[in-house]
């Protein structure tokens, strides 16, 4: 079972529908002791860092996410909460993040569209990882964000997009992945993505 946290702040609905759809049990949980029994844990998001954040911590689920990558199962974070995975961010002021990818969330700048809306390509770093496994070869997946992340270790990048920039497209770290798109509203690709990590959480 694959478990997607509830903490008030993400398109579940979506995610869950995708998996649900490729053939994997999924369960929506808003109690971190849920965590213990899953295969799998995605953390969704859309909204602020902080709040996020606030809501994580009011929930108790900071501890359980800790305690749950430790045991070094399969771990996602999508959009924002890729986002979360890092240590800090600057929207709407300073805020910690959990700390699991070295790293800050820092706004775009320059004369160009924020938020990024639309279809970008990925360029792939590290394609032997699991999550590339039979990924098309046209490899467009959907943003929506106005931040983005410094990653710290480029080897923590698995994979970038291009927009006024090298953005970070995909992380991961040990059992910890993330990605910055929705990959579940990103057709082929983005399916192929959520495969392999459901695939990887047998």
């Amino acid at each position: 079972m694959i478990a997607v946290i509830d903490y008030g702040m993400g398109n579940l609905r979506s995610v869950t529908k995708a998996l649900e759809k490729l053939g994997y049990a999924t369960k929506i949980v808003a109690d971190p002791q849920e965590l213990k029994g899953a295969d799998g844990v995605i953390l969704p998001g859309v909204g602020a860092f902080g709040d996020a954040m606030e809501n994580l911590q009011e929930q108790n689920f900071i501890p359980a996410i800790h305690e749950y990558v430790q045991s070094g199962k399969p771990f996602l974070g999508i959009c924002l909460g890729m986002q979360l995975l890092f240590d800090s961010s600057e929207e709407m002021g300073e805020h910690q993040g959990l700390g699991l990818i070295p790293g800050k969330v820092v706004r775009f700048q320059g004369d160009f569209k924020v938020p990024q809306i639309g279809w970008n390509e990925l360029k792939l770093y590290h394609e032997t990882h699991y999550l590339f496994e039979g990924i098309p070869g046209s490899r467009f997946v959907y943003f929506v964000h106005s931040y983005h992340a410094k990653v710290e270790n480029h080897d923590h990048v698995l994979a970038s997009t291009d927009y006024f920039g090298e953005v970070t497209a995909i992380v991961g770290r040990d059992n910890v992945v993330g990605m910055q798109f929705h990959p579940e509203k990103s057709s082929e690709v983005g399916l192929k993505l959520l495969e392999n990590f459901a695939k990887q959480c047998r």
